[in-house]
């Protein structure tokens, strides 16, 4: 096991960085986040070309065939620049559930459009309780001769009102929960985007009002819904803990940053022992929570029984370690980082919502209670 980055790693990381550096900097970020789709299409082309959106994705369904590590490398760039775009929804979940239960023909029709960023997935898993489980699913697929018809509301749907394809959690006839993939303009599917907290990450309710999909939209086996979803969020909140990495790495280099450059008292606030305290504890979490994330996207590639483990202790390390560093840059800025104007803002509420996405610390801790044996 190391978490040294190799020469190859590095380069990967060096690459989005300066892509996104270039071609998404916060005005950017701020003029996106205003617009009804939340992304900016042209961004969303340019990162597929770079070969982003089927990093992980096989070789043979069109992508690069890397890991997820390196998934996760280019998840702390996104998280780290603020990024508004679809990968979490689309290339992490959409295409998670694929490359888990997908058929065949669904990888070789679907995968390479994903990573040539022709069409976007979402997941809608999550009903109006808020649980990311399948324990409560209330949506049905009612069979016919050769259908299913659904009918049901998802909430919390991540990009669901982008979508060009839905991955859908429902019960069938005899009690058993499965997934559907649902086209976004079939007739009977309306979304619906949520205002929420983090206006650099859409929410959507997404609704099915009798919205027939053929036998072979359903993803798996019938009943496997709830072993793919939790093996999915295993991975998930992996990816999203880079992503909160990255965050909290961008929120640290803020805070050390203005306090060399403010000055009170004739002094920079950096030489002061409260903030010089402050500073020091955010350096402890971030370096805590990258040893999380780092341990657990090893884990997702290359030891799945680890990774029950490290999965549910990396959610929880680095949705808090974010959320107090975001917090702590706002107190070492003062005043200004309470402001609109200033991006620290945008970071805290990215990191309160990524700290509630699918499931707050408290869950996760109870998971690797349960996962333990305690």
């Amino acid at each position: 096991m190391s978490f040294v980055f190799d020469s190859e790693q590095v380069m990967l990381r060096d690459t989005v960085r300066s892509f996104l550096a270039d071609k998404a900097p916060m005005a950017s970020v701020r003029t996106i986040m205003e617009t009804d789709a939340g992304f900016d299409v042209g961004l969303w082309a340019d990162l597929a070309e770079l070969g982003m959106l089927g990093i992980h994705i096989p070789e043979q369904y069109g992508g690069a065939g890397f890991t997820a590590q390196e998934l996760g490398l280019v998840m702390e760039e996104l998280g780290r620049a603020l990024t508004p775009l679809p990968f979490l929804s689309s290339v992490v979940l959409g295409a998670g559930v694929l490359l888990l239960a997908g058929s065949g023909e669904q990888k070789s029709e679907l995968l390479p459009s994903v990573a040539n960023g022709e069409a976007r997935l979402a997941l809608a898993a999550t009903e109006s309780d808020g649980a990311w489980t399948t324990e409560q699913t209330t949506t049905t697929a009612i069979a016919t001769a050769d259908t299913f018809v659904l009918s049901g509301t998802k909430s919390f749907v991540v990009d669901g009102h982008t979508a060009d394809r839905l991955i859908v959690t429902a019960r069938e006839d005899n009690g058993d929960i499965s997934m559907f993939l649902v086209e976004s303009d079939r007739d009977g599917v309306s979304s619906e985007r949520l205002e929420t907290l983090d206006m650099t990450r859409r929410l959507a309710t997404v609704s099915f009002d009798d919205v027939v999909v053929p036998v072979g939209a359903r993803v798996g086996s019938s009943g496997a819904a709830a072993e793919t979803i939790e093996r999915l969020y295993d991975l998930a909140v992996v990816a999203l803990a880079a992503e909160q990495v990255g965050g909290a790495q961008a929120c640290l280099e803020a805070a050390v940053e203005y306090a060399k450059v403010r000055h009170q008292f004739g002094r920079p606030i950096g030489s002061f022992q409260a903030v010089k305290h402050k500073c020091a504890d955010m350096l402890v979490q971030v370096e805590s929570a990258k040893s999380a994330a780092y341990h657990a996207s090893w884990a997702a590639a290359h030891d799945p029984q680890e990774l029950l483990v490290a999965a549910p202790l990396a959610k929880s390390c680095c949705s808090e370690a974010y959320f107090n560093v975001a917090a702590d840059n706002i107190q070492v800025h003062g005043g200004i980082g309470f402001t609109w104007e200033h991006d620290a803002h945008l970071y805290f509420k990215r990191a309160k919502s990524t700290q509630l996405l699918f499931g707050e610390p408290a869950a996760w801790r109870a998971t690797l209670a349960d996962r333990i044996g305690v």
